[in-house]
């Protein structure tokens, strides 16, 4: 992971929300994919939260997108929001 890279992790009723500050790389990509599949038991949406995002380098972006395509995480809706959720979301996923 990125030296300042962290995952904030919160979760209420049925979301769960995952916060992504400082850069955004293949070993925050592979971290951020590692919490998903730990945590999302119980939880129908996932918000990828992405406003304390500061630089997303294209080999990160492109191993979220594989990899998350290839994750089962039915049926959990996955959301990404803030202002470069479009950045680093796979094709066709939800933006808000």
């Amino acid at each position: 992971m990125a030296s300042n890279s962290r995952i904030s992790v919160h979760r209420n009723s049925d979301s769960l929300h995952l916060k992504l500050m400082g850069d955004f790389d293949g070993s925050s990509a592979w971290e951020l994919l590692n919490v998903l599949k730990k945590s999302v038991n119980g939880a129908f949406r996932v918000f990828i939260h992405t406003n304390s995002l500061k630089n997303i380098y294209p080999f990160g972006r492109d191993t979220l997108q594989k990899n998350l395509r290839d994750m089962e995480v039915n049926p959990v809706r996955i959301l990404f929001t803030g202002e470069k959720a479009s950045r680093i979301a796979p094709e066709k996923s939800s933006c808000l």
